[in-house]
């Protein structure tokens, strides 16, 4: 068993920093449904949000307090006495609540941003930890640009907030400026300079600018951090946050090196990855570690051959560890309601009788025109069917015609607020003509960012998945949709971006800036 030393915690900041990246915001149930999955990967802490930023992110951050009970839950608070109470209000039903506070200490902020002396912020600083340990004793204080910070400062900022009640003193490596030999001197300067340091937990935040937050990370770990914050698949702001699944496999495979453990259960890694996917629409790239698609893939021979003889010859960790299933269960249409059941019970889904019933319907449909079915055809039926968001829009019926001699031209059906309507549309092609008219339909014209078609799995009747982003009024979106015809999943990838663009407007109040 590993001493209190030993231990790492696991600070998950997917609900608030991952929320940041742009397309990645969630609904209260959506962000619910991640929380438990958290809670089931064994995370330490999950920041939940940032209370004061709206009133859907207020009651997203409460929604989660009240029903997730076996880990603490975190809420997000500038140095403010108004952005603290408000933190409190959303967590305060909490098992284990605790308030996140924090403020810049690098000059270039001070000077650019807060217009701040050195003085002025120290005391704020102290103020705003005094206030929330008001609350509860579970305080963590944060100095916003930490590795840009005077090193003279930065010692009397983690001094002070210890001194003034904060359990947990958090590091940021704001922008994703630091070297990891850089970052570990760093910590260990603070641990050799700062005298009541033992008096709380250091973490650290590093974010991947440079693409090392997560060898940011292990190396401050090794200097005596304690808590490291990260997210899922390292999504987050601009380049994103250490990535949890590499962070905690490091440690776990390395374990000769660190000496080391966290409280995660591996086995779940991989669905927690899934979740967000699903969620988001946001996909790791194939070579991703630990999540990519290719992460637990061979192609060539001479490793095939060594795999067949030893698997440990090109594997460094087992696909099982982290929840990867290694048998393949072939699914078609001669499959019944019970063996796709069980297989999705591997995937680590638990659906009730009739989310199975509406799940099963579409799987029958897709495997009368597919010979195989694959886990990601599955993933994207229960996105579809289980998982969707709340839709004022929904299509109907699409007809498109096109071709080289022919105008593009796209006839539709669309479902608005429960009213049946319908419309064509022209354009260059047929994808072009099949979002004229759902814009024609809905009656908007948002600015398309993105728009992208990849085949799910292998072969020519493949599902098509459809990606669409759409940006209003500084809020951008991520839609997606699947079908084998790649004009239907287009078109239902617009409309699913529209729909989340709807609830976004609905949760119109509030706007503070998160950032750190």
């Amino acid at each position: 068993m590993e001493t209190q030393d030993q231990r790492i915690y696991i600070f998950d900041t997917t609900l608030r920093d991952g929320e940041q990246s742009p397309g990645a915001s969630m609904n209260p149930d959506e962000k619910l449904r991640l929380a438990r999955q958290l809670e089931k990967l064994g995370v330490d802490i999950i920041e939940a949000g940032f209370p004061i930023a709206s009133e859907g992110d207020f009651s997203s951050v409460r929604l989660i307090a009240r029903e997730i009970r076996g880990v603490q839950v975190a809420a997000l608070a500038r140095a403010a006495m108004a952005d603290i109470d408000r933190a409190w209000q959303a967590i305060e039903d909490a098992a284990r609540p605790r308030i996140h506070t924090f403020i810049s200490s690098s000059d270039i902020h001070l000077k650019y941003q807060l217009r701040k002396s050195r003085d002025q912020v120290l005391k704020e600083a102290c103020a705003a930890v005094a206030h929330a340990r008001a609350y509860t004793p579970n305080v963590e204080f944060s100095p916003m640009d930490a590795t840009r910070t005077d090193r003279d400062y930065l010692c009397d900022m983690v001094e002070a907030v210890i001194s003034a009640g904060a359990s947990t003193v958090n590091i940021p490596d704001t922008v994703g400026y630091a070297i990891p030999e850089e970052f570990g001197n760093l910590i260990a300067e603070l641990f050799s300079r700062v005298p009541n340091i033992g008096q709380a937990v250091i973490s650290v935040h590093c974010h991947n600018d440079l693409g090392l937050a997560v060898a940011n990370s292990l190396a401050a770990v090794r200097s005596g951090a304690r808590q490291v914050e990260c997210t899922i698949n390292g999504i987050g702001e601009r380049a994103g946050n250490a990535a949890l699944e590499e962070l905690v496999m490091a440690i776990t495979t390395r374990r000769d090196l660190f000496g080391l453990a966290t409280g995660i259960k591996t086995e779940n890694i991989y669905q927690s990855s899934r979740l967000l996917t699903q969620i988001t629409g946001i996909r790791p790239q194939p070579n991703k570690a630990i999540t990519g698609a290719n992460a637990f893939a061979h192609e060539s021979g001479i490793h095939q051959d060594g795999l067949i003889k030893d698997k440990t010859t090109y594997e460094i960790m087992t696909p099982q560890s982290v929840g990867v299933p290694e048998t393949n269960i072939v699914l078609g249409k001669h499959s019944g309601r019970h063996a796709m059941g069980k297989h999705l019970e591997q995937m680590g889904y638990s659906l009730s009788d009739d989310e199975l019933n509406r799940v099963f319907v579409r799987f029958k449909e897709l495997a009368d025109v597919k010979k195989e079915i694959f886990d990601e055809d599955l993933d994207t039926i229960l996105f579809e069917e289980v998982f969707r968001v709340e839709e004022r829009f929904r299509l109907v019926y699409l007809n498109v015609v096109s071709g080289n001699v022919a105008i593009p031209t796209a006839t539709m059906q669309m479902e608005v607020d429960g009213n049946i309507v319908q419309d064509a549309g022209f354009g260059v092609g047929p994808v072009d003509a099949t979002f004229d008219a759902i814009r024609k339909l809905s009656g908007t014209n948002y600015a398309l960012l993105r728009y992208t078609v990849n085949a799910v799995t292998k072969g020519t009747d493949a599902q098509g998945e459809a990606t669409v982003q759409l940006k209003n009024n500084g809020h951008s979106v991520i839609g997606h949709g699947a079908h084998p015809d790649v004009i239907v999943a287009s078109a239902k990838a617009y409309i699913n971006a529209l729909n989340r663009l709807e609830w976004i407007r609905k949760d119109a109040a509030g706007g503070a800036e998160q950032t750190r």
